[in-house]
């Protein structure tokens, strides 16, 4: 399947400074592996040593928060958009 990544400003440098880009899979874990394979470190940057998703960073696959739905096995069908957003914080 493949599915366009929106790609946060933070993470440009991994994607050339591309602030969309397409990536194949068929869940969430599928399309990161991918995204890697492509831009290299990336992930890393997603996900932690454990291979859950960063506290700070969250994803949408189309309009949802992929931790309310199943988080890395989310499934990503065809045409569909994936959003990684680092989360704000301050007072």
């Amino acid at each position: 399947m493949s599915v366009s990544v929106r790609i946060p400003t933070i993470l440009r440098t991994y994607t050339g400074g591309d602030s969309e880009v397409s990536a194949e899979g068929g869940t969430l874990s599928e399309v990161l592996d991918d995204l890697d394979s492509r831009h290299a470190g990336i992930k890393g940057r997603i996900v932690d040593e454990t291979g859950a998703l960063r506290r700070f960073v969250n994803v949408y696959v189309g309009n949802d928060d992929v931790r309310f739905l199943d988080n890395l096995d989310t499934a990503t069908p065809d045409g569909t958009q994936v959003s990684v957003i680092p989360a704000v914080a301050g007072g």
